[in-house]
């Protein structure tokens, strides 16, 4: 995918790289559907971000780029602001957060965790056991009428998890950092794919917990 190839610009015909606007006339462009995220929002392509800035330049864009802007328009600035706009809402969504940045990193890469979601990663074995354990236990004391004990039992247990998921997060933020120091090795790749699969399976142990407690202090 050649995110460097130049398009022209509908308006002055000028050829510049993928761009909301167009650097000559500044008239608004309709972006190639092979363009990246950080192209959109007018960052380097790399997966460390400066989050206040992109925060910035995200509400800057969508001022200029808001549909209304464009009622009176050629036909291409209206569907361009359109188009544009919504890619924008997506680029930033993912951008702005750590984990969905870092799987679109990965989908940059040629990468995707996909089906190994399915399985448990072994460095979580022994934590998805003690949660199967202390989840059945919590269902018992809930169907023995002991609602309460199942509840605080199921507080300390999501801590517990959380933790875990708050650790790989900072393994994730260090991954990150180390490609955009430019060493995108096959190993970072590697760690970055198992630090990824880790959190996406840790978020569905949350969701299990959350659910049991739920169901816990409703009982």
């Amino acid at each position: 995918m050649d995110h460097s190839a130049p398009v022209r610009c509908w308006r002055c015909d000028d050829a510049h790289p993928a761009s909301l606007f167009c650097p000559r006339c500044q008239a608004i462009q309709p972006l190639p559907p092979q363009v990246d995220y950080f192209t959109v929002l007018g960052f380097p392509r790399t997966p460390v971000v400066d989050e206040a800035a992109l925060t910035a330049r995200y509400y800057e864009l969508s001022r200029r780029l808001h549909p209304d802007l464009y009622q009176t328009g050629a036909t291409e600035e209206k569907e361009a602001s359109l188009q544009n706009t919504a890619l924008l809402n997506r680029a930033y969504r993912t951008l702005r957060d750590l984990v969905q940045r870092g799987q679109y990193w990965l989908e940059l890469q040629g990468e995707q965790i996909g089906r190994e979601n399915n399985r448990v990663p072994p460095a979580l074995a022994a934590l998805v056991f003690e949660v199967q354990e202390k989840l059945a236990e919590a269902r018992d004391n809930r169907t023995a009428g002991n609602s309460e004990a199942a509840g605080a039992e199921l507080a300390t247990l999501r801590a517990e998890v959380y933790a875990q998921f708050e650790r790989l997060r900072t393994t994730l933020a260090n991954n990150l950092t180390q490609w955009s120091d430019g060493n995108g090795t096959p190993a970072l790749l590697q760690q970055l794919k198992s630090c990824l699969s880790e959190i996406a399976y840790l978020r569905t142990l949350l969701r299990d917990v959350d659910k049991e407690s739920e169901a816990s202090w409703n009982g």
